[in-house]
């Protein structure tokens, strides 16, 4: 050792540290230099100065002297390094875990402790590699705050960020990071003690807003809905990163059933995120926003884009009645969507939105609730259009079908939803044979159709089996609903009751099927039957029927709720006192 110690001459040692506190200072130069490419270049030259100079170090064998210069250049060389990328890497971890290693050899081959021989420099780069690997933990943020960095010493080298200002930067880190994660796994009460400190702590006002939304985020999953808004508030004083706040505020009013409010909200998130982010320089430093990860779709602070942001305000206004506003943000959607380079279609939709083809569909309902049924069918026209390329030689291999020379090729389940919104449209423009023949053209595809994710044979398991299963069931029965509804507007109540018993059939679970079927029978005066099927119906247990447990598209359990007729109960008791007193109750 002694050996090791005398073959690294204190001129070396000189020289090095003047090397590392020049290239510190020019470091700080370029921080403070207004020119971007002056700023730039002196920064760089900077880091390949210090990277040279490790190099140098590592290149002998681990001595006590030499460590504590050592650990400094690996500090500054990672502070510097970090910043200017904006953000960690592997292979920075891996140099931290290097010099500590070597500080390990250190300290064993002279017996002194490994915390006297790596001082300041080695305890902060341990927390930070820690943070950079493993993320928050309570045992790190324990061993943070327990954590007091010595006084600086007059004589020590250069660093580019002291030891205390690292340690504040690691623990609002640490802890803005520990609480995140309670919140996004379901602990909201524990959230908040991580965030409190968090926000208490070296916190730069953009962190800030993330901080406070997620504490108001934390109250009003724990019903507390006032104190939820107040943080909300705040966080939109602290600065210009409003999606966060304004998405958070969105569900706390939808909670709230203040749809008004919700809708407002979402209004305000379009707009802010059409804003560019103004972006500051970087600082040659280790920063709070430099040991965040960006929010994940887990979490409450992922706004999206504003694409998709669009479409939850144009969802919400559908499924609150608001169809005027719906129709007006879908056709701005569709517009900009398809103006974008992303691509136009992509099935199966990737999270957290629909696929195109279902933005379509969604546009067109929002539109035929609008009462303007011939710009529906301009948009469905469109969307077949669009998607005859997915749809190869149709025209043809349905004629080949129709003559019995080969079978009926398979489509996507939106095609056919496709044809049944045609068909609403043309109803709601009265041209009742051509409304016919589209729900005809739907059934005619949806009695071949297969689930989408089975027939691709992607990654499929149950649920998604059940989802489309239900989908299928569904949109079989909307369609010979809707026909049948139309052959009773026709006076032809026949043929309406051979649509009305094929869609019981089709999907057993709706009850509207039964409904429809139940007052057909009347109307030809089948008593018997219809007395039958009213029993039937009386003894399923309302919203027990298999279906309600799978979630439906959006287009589907609107146009669901156009045929589900608004007098079905008052109809229903009026058949039940119609009765014979032997069959009543």
């Amino acid at each position: 050792m002694s050996r090791q110690t005398t073959s690294v001459g204190s001129s070396c040692l000189d020289l090095w540290r003047e090397k590392n506190d020049r290239l510190v200072r020019q470091a700080k130069v370029a921080q403070n230099s207004g020119l971007t490419l002056r700023r730039q270049q002196l920064a760089q030259d900077a880091l390949e100065g210090l990277r040279g100079l490790l190099h140098s170090l590592q290149g002998l064998p681990a001595a006590v002297p030499v460590l504590p210069l050592e650990l400094t250049v690996t500090c500054n060389f990672i502070i510097l390094r970090a910043s200017l990328a904006q953000g960690f890497t592997e292979d920075q971890a891996q140099d931290i875990q290097r010099s500590l290693e070597r500080a390990a050899v250190a300290s064993s081959c002279t017996g002194q402790a490994a915390g006297l021989v790596v001082g300041k420099p080695g305890f902060s780069l341990g927390l930070l590699g820690d943070l950079a690997l493993s993320g928050a933990s309570k045992d790190l943020l324990l061993l943070l705050k327990t954590w007091s960095p010595p006084a600086e010493e007059l004589d020590a080298p250069l660093t580019l960020q002291d030891a205390q200002g690292l340690k504040d930067v690691l623990l609002t880190a640490f802890a803005y990071r520990q609480g995140l994660q309670e919140l996004i796994t379901g602990n909201p009460d524990k959230a908040l003690s991580s965030l409190h400190e968090a926000a208490s702590g070296l916190c730069p006002r953009p962190v800030l807003v993330q901080v406070y939304t997620a504490l108001g985020s934390c109250h009003r999953k724990m019903g507390n809905p006032q104190r939820a808004l107040l943080y909300l508030v705040a966080a939109l004083k602290e600065g210009s990163a409003w999606g966060p706040p304004l998405l958070e505020a969105s569900r706390l009013y939808q909670q709230l059933g203040d749809t008004t409010a919700e809708l407002e909200s979402l209004e305000l998130l379009v707009e802010a995120l059409n804003v560019p982010c103004s972006s500051k320089a970087p600082q040659f430093l280790i920063e709070v926003e430099l040991l965040l990860p960006p929010p994940d779709l887990a979490s409450p602070l992922h706004c999206g884009t504003q694409s998709q942001t669009k479409h939850i305000l144009a969802s919400r206004c559908l499924q609150t009645g608001r169809a005027g506003d719906a129709a007006e943000h879908y056709l701005d959607l569709l517009a900009l969507l398809l103006d974008s380079s992303e691509p136009r279609f992509s099935p199966p939709p990737s999270p957290p939105g629909p696929c195109m083809p279902e933005v379509f569909l969604e546009a067109a309902v929002a539109l035929i609730q609008a009462g303007r049924a011939q710009d529906a069918l301009t948009l469905c026209e469109e969307l077949l259009s669009r998607t005859s390329s997915l749809l190869p030689k149709m025209s043809r291999l349905w004629e080949d079908a129709r003559k019995g020379t080969k079978e009926l090729p398979y489509c996507p389940l939106w095609v056919s939803a496709t044809h049944l919104l045609q068909g609403q449209a043309w109803v709601q423009l009265g041209a009742q044979k051509v409304a016919i023949s589209e729900f005809s053209r739907c059934l005619e595809l949806l009695f071949r159709a297969t689930p989408e994710e089975k027939e691709q044979g992607a990654a499929f398991n149950c649920e998604q089996g059940c989802k489309s299963d239900a989908a299928l069931q569904q949109l079989r029965a909307a369609a010979l609903i809707s026909r049948g509804l139309e052959w009773v507007a026709s006076g032809q109540d026949t043929k309406a009751l051979q649509d009305f018993l094929l869609s019981v059939q089709m999907c057993p679970g709706n009850r509207d099927t039964y409904f429809h079927l139940l007052q057909t029978l009347k109307r030809l005066d089948r008593r018997d039957e219809a007395t039958a099927l009213w029993w039937r119906l009386e003894a399923q247990t309302k919203g027990s029927h298999e279906d309600a447990l799978w979630s439906l598209p959006l287009y589907l359990e609107s146009y669901l709720s156009w045929i589900r007729p608004s007098d079905r109960d008052a109809f229903l008791e009026e058949f039940r006192t119609s009765l014979p007193k032997s069959c009543d109750l």
